[in-house]
């Protein structure tokens, strides 16, 4: 089996674990049986049984199979991809310093808060790693690296627009008033101004601090 059929049989495995096993008709059982926390944990190690493999495959195998496009890297195309990842990483970190407060089993019963990366977007995380994976599919054009890092985009829309489903109905009016004031897509609402200005402060420093950290270290780290 070729390393492209690979990754993409294992992305496919690691959506289907996400879509089957969080969805409306299996998810409250499996919960029922055996309570929310260890339904967490068995969702992470299912994932985690996919997602690692497929990059281990993919790092024995960049630049493999056919090659579609070759792009060269100058200095203005460097910028922007790098500019572009600072962008994610910071969402990625907001998204984990201030998480969906409707996603939180905590927060069941209370006001729905909405701030900084709502506005921005509602899915933080979700959106960070599509970034990450349409901004490397530029210098990377072989089939291989196609079928790696276009998952990630692919996979955060529908896991997006999955969960934004699932909770509709089971949130009910509480994931109603969240979905009406938050954008699903990154800088495309109507407050993301706002949203900036409230991003939490810890999201901009460790958020660049990794970025830079990202860009110095990438060759020796990730080749």
């Amino acid at each position: 089996m070729s390393p492209t059929l690979t990754i993409v049989l294992l992305w496919s495995a690691f959506a289907a674990s996400h879509m089957v096993l969080s969805s409306l008709a299996l998810r409250p059982r499996i919960i029922a049986r055996i309570g929310e926390k260890a339904f967490a944990g068995a969702y992470s190690l299912i994932a985690l049984a996919a997602f690692v493999p497929m990059v281990s495959v993919y790092f024995r195998n960049k630049h493999s199979g056919q090659m579609f496009w070759s792009v060269t890297m100058t200095p203005p195309l460097e910028t922007f991809v790098t500019l572009v990842m600072g962008v994610a990483v910071i969402l990625l970190v907001a998204g984990f310093v201030t998480p969906n407060p409707v996603a939180m089993t905590a927060n069941r019963g209370r006001p729905v808060e909405v701030k900084g990366i709502h506005f921005i977007t509602r899915h933080g995380v979700f959106m960070a790693t599509g970034l990450f994976g349409l901004v490397h599919l530029i210098p990377n054009g072989f089939s291989s690296d196609i079928a790696f890092f276009a998952g990630f985009p692919l996979f955060a829309i529908v896991g997006c627009l999955h969960q934004d489903r699932r909770k509709l109905v089971t949130e009910s009016e509480r994931y109603v008033e969240f979905h009406a004031a938050t954008p699903l897509i990154p800088f495309t609402g109507k407050q993301t101004l706002r949203g900036l200005r409230e991003l939490s402060p810890i999201a901009y420093v460790v958020g660049i601090a990794l970025a830079v950290a990202l860009r110095t270290f990438h060759a020796q780290w990730f080749g």
